[in-house]
């Protein structure tokens, strides 16, 4: 029997590839869409071994354009449009707004107390609501507006106790004014963790002001021995630094001015500028602009006094245009100061670029919270601690250069000084000193009965050498002689230049006639010995 093969027509193969292709295309579709899983949100679990649980996207957020919605119309949802919120969220806050939260809490084991943690200590205001028995919204409340002795649970930021159940869940609403974006990471923390992690910051913010602390004494110190108005505006820059990082990080709302949240609201913008203004004057007199450009540094002397008006102006205006006066302020007033200190470099200041190296941390410390306050950047480590971070390397960079600074003025003022004394060229005591101590060593021979040599030492060959060894050669003489002079007196003998070409040696008795009459040409001998790299006619 013979098979048949069956033979498609090219036609048929067209018709049948276009019947059969969508087919299998809308099956694979529905396949693919039926695989896709549902995106579903992450559930809030108070786990005490995994700390800070973070809300991530399990709550909702909405903002009140008005500021003026009441907890309960937000609680019943009328015209309220949530969205979940998310990790890293910037909201775009403003004054006359209000964010809103809303999120609960499932049973979770009641142990232990639980707070709500909102790390941002330059928050205007934020108000937890939890519903009574009743369905009655009861509010606590903390922020810069409210003084911290006042806060439910006073710390460096708002920290809100949070009532949880182990049988029902709680629902609970947020409320947040803040007169400039918001991004702070909203957390849930337990009691004992809490501790924990408070040992660890304190012991590092402890560190930080110790440092400073430090710093700012022992500038102090130097200021008033050494009289050195650098060591002065370094004490003063250094203590609104700290002030600024007490402003910043909640330590000084919470220890040092705890009932005052008008200022607490305020001195996270003022202090900055304030150690702008005393940073700029000090660079000035630590490369010396009063002596390099008296007319630049009366300049930057006003750039400093103009931090006065300017933190004015930010107390006075709206607070959410005070970050908008505060940054420009510090981002012109830095770069100045680098320009400045970049051009007394290239004119020879020799700690001109170690300035500059020192400040670089500080700089770019200052990036990550200058972004966070613009709203271009969340809240995080980086923006809550870096300014500190570079701080903390700048200190000790710039005292030892105010060291080294003192160091080499007070060189050159002993050198100044010792110029009636001390002859420039060699170092040895010039004619004047050599007569004092000769008077001296004459008494003394006298009172003790004892004989001491006078040698006096001339150069005759100064000519010779100038035209045999050129000019350079002829200079170099009677420093070489002073060198050979130095090494073969005693410790209390006395070496002195008293002319361009005549030495003196006042050798210390008790001696001998004998002891003296050798004296002179072991001298001489010494001095006419060959000098290294010299020809031997030298």
């Amino acid at each position: 029997m013979k098979s048949k093969r069956m033979v498609y027509k090219p036609a048929g193969l067209w018709k049948w590839c276009a019947t059969l292709l969508p087919r299998w295309c809308a099956i694979l579709l529905l396949t693919a869409l039926a695989a896709t899983p549902v995106l579903a949100r992450s559930v809030l679990e108070l786990d005490v071994a995994k700390q800070p649980v973070q809300m991530l996207d399990w709550g909702d957020a909405w903002m009140d354009d008005t500021g003026t919605e009441l907890v309960e119309n937000v609680a019943a949802g009328e015209h309220v449009k949530w969205e979940p919120t998310h990790d890293g969220a910037i909201y775009p806050l403003t004054t006359g707004k209000a964010l809103w939260f809303r999120f609960t809490i499932p049973p979770a084991p009641d142990t232990e107390r639980w707070y709500l943690e909102i790390p941002y200590s330059a928050v205007n205001r934020v108000t937890l609501y939890t519903p009574d028995s009743v369905g009655k919204w009861l509010p606590q409340s903390a922020g810069d507006t409210i003084a911290v002795a006042d806060w439910p649970v006073p710390h460096r930021h708002p920290l809100m106790p949070v009532n949880v159940s182990a049988e029902e869940p709680r629902k609970f609403l947020l409320r947040v004014e803040n007169p400039h974006s918001f991004s702070a990471p909203l957390s849930f923390v337990s009691e004992s963790y809490l501790s924990r992690h408070e040992q660890q910051t304190s012991l590092i913010l402890g560190i930080y002001f110790g440092l400073a602390g430090l710093a700012v004494t022992v500038a102090l110190l130097s200021a008033a021995s050494l009289r050195d108005r650098a060591y002065a505006f370094y004490a003063l820059s250094v203590a609104l630094m700290a002030l600024s990082q007490a402003a910043i990080t909640g330590i000084g709302g919470l220890h040092l001015w705890p009932h005052a949240p008008v200022w607490n609201d305020v001195s996270s913008m003022l202090f900055p500028v304030f150690t702008v203004g005393s940073l700029i004057w000090f660079f000035s007199e630590v490369v010396s602009i009063p002596e390099r450009s008296p007319r630049l540094h009366h300049v930057l002397v006003a750039l400093a006094f103009a931090s006065l008006p300017v933190a004015g102006a930010i107390a006075l205006v709206e607070p959410s245009l005070r970050f908008r006066i505060m940054v420009p302020y510090v981002v012109l007033i830095t770069t100045i100061a680098m320009a400045v200190v970049v051009w007394a470099a290239r004119r020879g200041d020799r700690y001109g670029l170690w300035l500059v190296g020192g400040m670089a941390p500080v700089i770019v410390g200052a990036l990550f919270p200058t972004a966070r306050l613009i709203g271009l950047i969340p809240i995080s480590f980086w923006t809550m601690h870096s300014m500190q971070i570079g701080i903390a390397i700048e200190l000790p960079v710039l005292l030892v250069i105010l060291m080294l600074r003192s160091q080499q003025r007070r060189e050159h003022h002993r050198r100044i000084q010792g110029l009636d004394r001390i002859d420039p060229a060699t170092g040895l005591i010039n004619a004047y000193v050599f007569r004092e101590r000769l008077v001296r060593m004459m008494h003394r021979c006298e009172r003790l009965k004892y004989q001491s040599a006078v040698l006096m030492i001339d150069i005759v060959n100064s000519d010779q050498i100038r035209r045999d060894f050129g000019q350079r050669a002829a200079d170099e003489l009677p420093l070489l002689v002073a060198g050979r002079l130095l090494s073969s007196a005693r410790e209390i003998d006395s070496v002195a230049r008293l002319g361009d070409l005549r030495f003196g040696l006042l050798m210390e008795g008790p001696m001998n006639e004998e002891d003296a009459a050798s004296a002179g040409p072991r001298v001489d001998a010494r001095c006419l010995m060959p000098f290294k790299n010299k020809p031997i006619q030298c």
